[in-house]
């Protein structure tokens, strides 16, 4: 008949019993979930950088409390661009709004774009701003009056 060498009962295996923990992690769903969350922030990671960041106002918003007199850009309807009611070209928009600004960059800017003026205009102003640096550009517009 067959002898056991190992010294168990036959039939029986070496190494785990049926009842052991399982120590072998199984990686394979968290490496889907990871590269599902690297593709997410792939695609999302562009979106949080493009465009002019603005302060719209709310309708029910009370008059801001100002320390001194804010830097006002103004687009009309044709197009013309002026800072505190003196004209600038576009080329000339950055530097003389860097010569009004106390704060540097961090300086808050407010666009006045007349309501029938062209939006790829008000968007050149605000994308020259932006790209010198400043973060703080809030739009002007008037409160609807109640119905």
């Amino acid at each position: 008949m067959g002898l056991s060498v190992s010294g168990s009962k036959p039939g029986r295996r070496r190494g785990r019993g049926r009842n052991a923990a399982i120590s072998d992690i199984n990686v394979t769903p968290m490496v889907d979930v990871m590269l599902v969350l690297l593709i997410v922030f792939m695609v999302a990671a562009p979106l949080m950088t493009m465009g002019v960041k603005v302060d719209l106002p709310q309708t029910q918003a009370q008059t801001m409390p100002l320390e001194r007199k804010p830097i006002t850009v103004t687009v009309t309807p044709d197009g013309a661009i002026s800072i505190d009611s003196e004209p600038v070209t576009l080329e000339t928009l950055v530097p003389a709004v860097a010569a009004l600004a106390v704060d540097g960059t961090d300086e808050r800017l407010y666009v006045r774009g007349d309501a029938t003026a062209a939006y790829g205009s008000i968007m050149e102003v605000m994308g020259a701003l932006s790209a010198a640096g400043y973060g703080q550009i809030g739009l002007i517009t008037e409160r609807k009056p109640a119905e």
